[in-house]
């Protein structure tokens, strides 16, 4: 057990749970802002874009995710760790679409209202009453989300990218004792659970401030 949570061992893992974080990280800024756009494109139904965005979020939120970092692994000629951002980033971009417009949809429309009424220009009023009302609205679903896809970069293992899952069924090819597998899988549980369990505290203490 000494030699299974060794220091290589488990700075080996850690630089696993470093490149899980940065893909994490990456994915969700860039989801965030695809998927305000195509929130806003089908909110406000844009002649022919706002269709487009329709069919893009109904395509990626009824598909398996598995299925596009295979696809886009295999079919892409770019980097594994490209692939791996790249597809968490098409996936969760429908997701965080359909959360942004869910937040669109929550803003009081007395004040664009009385945005337009001091002669605000319908972008203007997007950029400086909606989109900050929305994106304080969301603040819960979107943390919810970046749990989600923390848990799912997991799926990245599949084609033999290294992030934490991965760092650790490797090591596992080198310990085959049930009680070092059962150690090493805790472990990684374990991890998951602290990371997606504090993102989780903070989105009950926002939701608990949130008015009724």
């Amino acid at each position: 057990m000494t030699e299974l949570f060794s220091r290589d061992n488990l700075l080996f893992l850690l630089a696993g749970l470093r490149l899980t974080l940065v893909i994490s990280l990456v994915s969700i800024l860039l989801s965030l802002l695809f998927g305000t756009v195509l929130a806003v494109l089908k909110n406000y139904r844009v002649p022919v874009l706002g269709r487009i965005s329709a069919v893009y979020i109904d395509i990626f939120r009824n598909t398996p995710l598995l299925l596009w970092i295979l696809a886009i692994r295999f079919l892409v000629p770019i980097p594994a760790l490209a692939s791996g951002i790249l597809s968490m980033t098409l996936f969760t971009t429908a997701m965080m679409a359909e959360i942004v417009r869910g937040g669109l949809n929550s803003v009081d429309p007395g004040t664009v209202e009385a945005a337009q009424s001091q002669g605000f220009t319908a972008f203007q009023t997007l950029i400086y009453i909606v989109l900050p009302q929305t994106f304080r609205n969301i603040v819960p679903a979107l943390l919810s989300q970046v749990i989600t896809l923390i848990k799912d970069s997991s799926f990245l293992w599949a084609v033999a990218i290294e992030e934490f899952s991965g760092k650790a069924f490797i090591l596992m090819g080198k310990y085959t004792t049930p009680v070092q597998i059962f150690s090493l899988f805790g472990l990684v549980a374990l991890t998951y659970f602290v990371i997606d369990f504090v993102i989780s505290l903070f989105v009950r203490k926002r939701e608990n401030k949130r008015p009724a």
